[in-house]
C-alpha cells in the first residue's frame, strides 16, 4: 500500500480513549493505579492487545497522544489492535518493590496485568498476543514486565528504560533510584539474568522477546542502563553479548547503532538501538516504524504469534541461578554463556518495502492530530 492510498483511505474513527473505573481490580492493586482503553471501531474477537505505558509525571492520555503521533494509533484502528493503557497518580511507576518485582506479588505490575486479562475478557481478545512498549518510567515497566510476567506477553518494546530490577537499588518508596539512573549500578550478564528469573522463581516456559532503545547522549537514564540491560536479556536467552548482527540503521533520520540477536528458529528476541549522541528517549520515541514490526502488528494480526508459530511456546528459563543482590558490582563478561537447544525450522525473509510506505502515512496521520507537539523535560522526575 502507498502512502497516498493510505491517507486517502484511512477510515475516520470514532473510538477514543476511554476511562475504566471498575470491573478490572481484584482488590489487590495500589489505589494509584487506573485504566484506559482503546478500542477500534473494527475490533474482531481475537485481536491482540497492545499496553502502552507513560513516563514519569506523565498520565494515560500523554502516551496515547505520543503513540497516535508515532502512527500506532492510526495502526491500530486499520488492524483491529485494542489498546490498554494504565496511569499511575504517581510520580512514576513502581519497578522497585518486591510487590511488582514479583510473580503474582501484586504492585503496579501485577495490576497492569489485571488489567489486561480484564481486557481480554471483556473484549474476547487474544491472551496469546499480548506486547507493552512504554518509554522512560513506562520503559522501565516494560522490562519488568517481561521478566516478572513472561507468561502473560509475547514481546515489548522499550525506550529509555533499565534492567529489570536495578531501580531497587537505594529506591525504597518505588519513585526514583539515582545510582540505577545515573549508570552506577552494574553486574555480570549472569547476575543480572538471575535476578529476572528470580521475579518467577522455577519458571521454565516462553520468554517474550525485546526491543531496546536508548539515546547514549541521554543525562536522565544514563546510557549504561542500555549496556547493562544487552547483558541482562542475552543471558535470560542464552546468548553471549555479541550481536548475531550489528548494522547501522536510519530511523526517522536519525542514525542508529542496531545490534540484533537471532534464535535458532530464526527469531529475533533482542533487538538493540543504540542512537549516538541521542538524547532522552531517543529522537523517534515511541515511533511504531519499527516497533510494531518486531511485534508483526504491522502485517500479521492472526491467532498465533510468528516467534511461538517458529518455535512453540515452550522454552528455556535460561541459566539456573541464585539471583542477584542488587548492590553494585564490576561489570564482567559471563564466564559460562548457556547454548539453548535449537529447533528445526527454516525462516523466509520478510519484505520492509511495504512498512516504509505504511508508516510513512500513519506517522503523518498522528503527527496531524498533534499540530508538530514537541517533547519536553519538564523537570528530573517528569520525563516524556
Amino acid at each position: 500500500m502507498g502512502l497516498a492510498s493510505l491517507l486517502v483511505d484511512a477510515p475516520a474513527s470514532a473510538a477514543s480513549l476511554t476511562s475504566v473505573p471498575s470491573g478490572w481490580k481484584q482488590g489487590t492493586e495500589p489505589s494509584w493505579v487506573s485504566m484506559y482503553e482503546y478500542v477500534p471501531d473494527n475490533l474482531q474477537p481475537g485481536a491482540p492487545v497492545l499496553v502502552l505505558v507513560h513516563f514519569c509525571a506523565g498520565a494515560a492520555q500523554n502516551i496515547f497522544s505520543q503513540a497516535t503521533a508515532g502512527g500506532i494509533v492510526a495502526l491500530a484502528d486499520q488492524k483491529g489492535i485494542l489498546l490498554v493503557v494504565p496511569q499511575t497518580s504517581q510520580n512514576c511507576w513502581d519497578v522497585a518493590t518486591t510487590a511488582s518485582l514479583t510473580h503474582d506479588g501484586g504492585g503496579d505490575t501485577g495490576a497492569i496485568v489485571h488489567q489486561v486479562k480484564y481486557a481480554i475478557t471483556t473484549h474476547g481478545a487474544n491472551p496469546d498476543r499480548v506486547y507493552v512498549m512504554g518509554t522512560s518510567s513506562g520503559g522501565m515497566v516494560t522490562q519488568a514486565l517481561l521478566a516478572v510476567y513472561p507468561d502473560v506477553f509475547k514481546g515489548g518494546s522499550e525506550f529509555a528504560g533499565v534492567p529489570a530490577g536495578c531501580w531497587s537499588v537505594n529506591d525504597p518508596d518505588g519513585q526514583w533510584s539515582g545510582p540505577c539512573a545515573g549508570g552506577q549500578v552494574t553486574h555480570t550478564a549472569k547476575e543480572w539474568g538471575d535476578m529476572a528469573r528470580a521475579m518467577y522463581a522455577g519458571y521454565t516456559g516462553f520468554r517474550p522477546r525485546i526491543q531496546l532503545w536508548h539515546g547514549d547522549a541521554d543525562t536522565t537514564i544514563s546510557p549504561v542502563n542500555q549496556t547493562e540491560a544487552i547483558k541482562q536479556w542475552t543471558n535470560i536467552f542464552g546468548f553471549t553479548t555479541t550481536a548475531t548482527m550489528t548494522t547501522t540503521e536510519t530511523a526517522n533520520g536519525h542514525s542508529f547503532k542496531r545490534e540484533q540477536w537471532v534464535d535458532n528458529c530464526g527469531s529475533v528476541v533482542i533487538d538493540a538501538w543504540t542512537e549516538p549522541s541521542g538524547p532522552h528517549g531517543t529522537s523517534i520515541n515511541m515511533n511504531g516504524q519499527f516497533s510494531m514490526p518486531f511485534f508483526a502488528l504491522d502485517t500479521d494480526v492472526g491467532p498465533v504469534d510468528p516467534q511461538v508459530s517458529r518455535c512453540g511456546a515452550g522454552g528455556s528459563g535460561g541459566m539456573a541461578g541464585t539471583g542477584g543482590t542488587g548492590a553494585p558490582v564490576t561489570p564482567a563478561t559471563d564466564p559460562d554463556p548457556y547454548t539453548p537447544p535449537g529447533c528445526s525450522c527454516e525462516v523466509a525473509p520478510r519484505s520492509r518495502v511495504g512498512s516504509v510506505f505504511v508508516w510513512a502515512g500513519l506517522v503523518a496521520i498522528g503527527a496531524g492530530t498533534l499540530f508538530g507537539r514537541r517533547r519536553r523535560v519538564r523537570r528530573t522526575t517528569d520525563i516524556s
